[in-house]
């Protein structure tokens, strides 16, 4: 698995793909930001850049699928009911994630929630790289990382959600019905 130290790169990189999103689906994206680790300054992470797309209805997407796809974004299934997933491979590597949610969802987004927390607390985003970065050294297979994650980032979501006068929610998504998955994003 990939880990780096914050780069001050991906916050350019977060705009450029966020405006080529938005000139190639025009009117489509209602909201259109940078989420995840990449996202916090001074954050340790995988070097995926985490982009969340609010639009009016989920379908509402499917007919711009060939312009997404244009810009290396592909589909993804991974068994997320509430939103659909774009996944962008440069040199074969994953390096972008769109996240495309509803409107109505977006306020009370997990991610979103998380990152301005993580933003406002440079001592909490500290300790959560610090945590990342142990999981990392200790070999945690890269199937294993968002998992053994959970329970720090339900900690952090929870004190952002508390902030925000906003009840607890788990942090893992409901899938097809027969199992949960973390959001790719954390």
């Amino acid at each position: 698995m990939r880990f780096s130290d914050y780069d001050p790169e991906w916050p350019r990189r977060a705009a450029e793909a966020a405006a080529a999103l938005r000139a190639a689906a025009p009117g489509l994206f209602v909201e259109l930001e940078h989420i995840g680790s990449t996202a916090v300054p001074g954050l340790a992470a995988k070097p995926v850049i985490d982009l969340m797309a609010a639009v009016h209805a989920l379908s509402d997407a499917r007919p711009h699928e060939p312009a997404l796809t244009g810009l290396g974004f592909r589909p993804h299934q991974n068994g997320m009911t509430d939103r659909l997933l774009y996944v962008r491979t440069e040199a074969g590597v994953r390096s972008h994630i769109l996240h495309v949610v509803t409107y109505d969802s977006w306020p009370g987004r997990n991610q979103r929630i998380l990152r301005d927390y993580l933003r406002a607390h440079p001592e909490e985003a500290a300790r959560y790289g610090h945590f990342k970065r142990a999981l990392v050294e200790a070999g945690t297979p890269a199937g294993d990382y968002a998992r053994a994650k959970t329970a720090i980032v339900q900690e952090l979501t929870d004190r952002a959600r508390a902030e925000l006068g906003l009840p607890s929610v788990p942090v893992w998504e409901k899938g097809d019905g027969s199992r949960h998955r973390p959001s790719p994003s954390r």
